[in-house]
């Protein structure tokens, strides 16, 4: 990889006033908020590429009231009525306030101060029957980034981790597919020139900015360590063998590395129950296990970011093994999900944060799982309409099942044919109705948001009638975890007293989300960690502007 604009571990400067850990969203908005005020500011990754798992997913902000949304749409007021209905009363008065307050400031700053490219999605809250939802433009969507664009960070597109899965469109070209393949040759065209969208947009477009304010950006280059230094700042040591080792001296830490889902060891410990972890390798709870040692508080440490996934055997990311979000498949009409019992227990169309839970429901009867295994089930109707986890229209895969009978699919899959039998039977009389009668598959707007509208009375509902039958396995996965590090509303770490480690700051999925393990709308999981970061980023600048002020010389 020839990224010039990297610095190598031992061509550091051997001083900053801020030491950034992990180069996602968090990392790097705290960064150019520093460097906007002047701070001397690293960012180290660990990984041999930027971005961590903001780079490989969707890129969308959640902020209410934002100053991008169209005068008159929404309004602190409202905000504030859907976010006590969302989080039951976890967010205090003082939190909301705030998290309205603050995410609107981080808007502004990187919509004025960044090249980051916002603009609102048509996409409307995951709960639009509580008080205070509104059908679109809080969800904050990234135009593609094309790195051709700024010649000043030669190497960029090849220096920025690739997505997963997820194609080289918007997420609001995407949901205006509803369901269907994106266009090939504009794929072609955009993967020639390096264009990143999505989450790689919003990485390239901080990256970008990052570079003109004149931060240091360093790869391979894993923080192993931190101590407090002389009453005023911390020694942070980087290497491990794969990088030259090197002390830097710093004034601040923001820890911003990503959650802990991919150590099986913490994940095993502290999650409420097994998931299949889609985001970055990398996030293997380093910043988690320095903060603790360093003397931190642990909060909400069994939250995670959830969504149902499809992971076959083999699948593998950048080494690991992952898997792809398949919420857009269950909401579309032809398709059903079923436990091992071969019945619905779901409405499929529900938000990928609440479908993630009901995977995990225990079975009173055996104590075990009752919704894993999990099984997406859809007719040849289907298969020759919408592709399936990235597969083509028409294609049987092997990881695949396909059987000429609903019978000889379930024989397949290890589920009971006669029940089976019974809720498809069932399932097709509501979908004709347009009606679900057991579960309201598509009775509301955002359960039709991402059905096909082409298809009636119900975007969401069509009957599984036409042989052959396929299965494909789901699993409770997650996009990250969103507990970690106990944090303030200015993001210092705190201690289990609950005083502010002098500073030590955190913010993304290595703490404990601002949503209080809800997801308020498409987005959240970076609304937090986006302005958790500013928040964290305001307060150590002008922290650092009173130690100056106070330590001036006399005139």
């Amino acid at each position: 990889m020839t990224a010039p604009f990297l610095t190598p571990v031992a061509e550091l400067a051997p001083a900053y006033d801020l030491a950034v850990m992990g180069s996602g969203a968090a990392g790097l908005v705290a960064a150019c908020r520093a460097a906007a005020a002047g701070l001397r500011v690293v960012v180290l990754e660990k990984a041999s590429r930027l971005g961590g798992t903001s780079a490989t997913g969707g890129g969308v902000i959640w902020a209410p009231d934002n100053p991008l949304m169209s005068p008159g749409t929404d309004s602190p007021g409202r905000a504030a009525a859907y976010l006590r209905a969302a989080t039951e009363g976890a967010m205090t008065e003082e939190e909301i306030d705030w998290y309205l307050r603050t995410s609107r400031r981080a808007i502004e700053f990187l919509d004025r101060e960044t090249h980051v490219a916002l603009r609102p999605l048509d996409r409307p809250d995951y709960h639009m029957e509580w008080p205070g939802a509104v059908a679109a433009g809080r969800s904050l969507d990234n135009d593609p980034f094309n790195p051709a664009d700024f010649p000043g960070a030669p190497g960029l597109a090849e220096a920025l981790r690739p997505p997963t899965y997820l194609p080289l469109i918007s997420m609001n070209e995407r949901d205006h597919l509803h369901g269907a393949s994106p266009d090939p040759s504009l794929l072609q065209r955009r993967a020639v020139a390096g264009v990143r969208t999505m989450g790689g947009a919003l990485v390239g477009t901080l990256i970008a900015t990052a570079l003109e304010r004149g931060v240091h950006l360093a790869v391979s280059a894993p923080v192993t360590g931190f101590e407090a230094h002389d009453g005023e700042g911390w020694l942070v040591r980087i290497g491990d063998g794969s990088a030259q080792p090197a002390t830097l001296e710093v004034h601040d830490v923001l820890i911003a590395s990503g959650g802990f889902e991919r150590n099986e060891a913490l994940a095993g410990s502290l999650l409420r129950f097994p998931i299949t972890p889609i985001g970055a390798p990398s996030n293997t709870g380093d910043g988690l296990l320095l903060g603790l040692r360093a003397g931190a508080m642990l909060a909400q440490t069994g939250a995670i970011w959830g969504v149902p996934v499809i992971a076959p055997d083999g699948w593998e990311y950048d080494g690991a093994p992952t898997g792809r979000m398949g919420n857009v498949e269950m909401t579309l009409p032809g398709s059903i999900t079923v436990n091992a019992a071969g019945r619905r227990f779901v409405n499929e169309a529900m938000n990928y944060h609440d479908l993630s839970r009901v995977f995990a429901n225990v079975d009173s009867g055996t104590s075990k799982p009752a919704n894993s295994p999990a099984w997406l089930v859809f007719d040849a109707a289907y298969r020759s309409r919408y592709p399936v986890a990235g597969s083509p229209v028409g294609t049987v895969p092997e990881w695949m099942h396909r059987a000429e009978t609903l019978a000889g699919l379930a024989e397949a899959i290890g589920v009971d044919a006669t029940a089976l039998a019974v809720t498809v039977r069932r399932f097709n009389a509501d979908a004709r109705a347009g009606v679900d009668a057991e579960f309201g598959r598509g009775s509301t707007e955002q359960d039709r948001h991402l059905g096909d509208p082409a298809v009636g009375p119900n975007p969401c509902l069509a009957p599984l009638e036409t042989a052959p039958f396929f299965a494909v396995r789901l699993h409770a996965g997650a996009l990250g975890t969103a507990g970690g590090l106990a944090t303030d509303l200015d993001g210092r770490v705190l201690t289990p007293g609950g005083e502010p480690i002098p500073g030590l700051y955190a913010a993304g999925n290595c703490s404990a989300t601002v949503f209080k393990d809800a997801y308020p709308g498409g987005g959240a999981t970076l609304g937090s960690a986006v302005t958790k970061a500013f928040a964290a980023a305001s307060h150590l600048v002008e922290r650092r502007a009173s130690y100056r002020r106070i330590h001036a010389p006399t005139p």
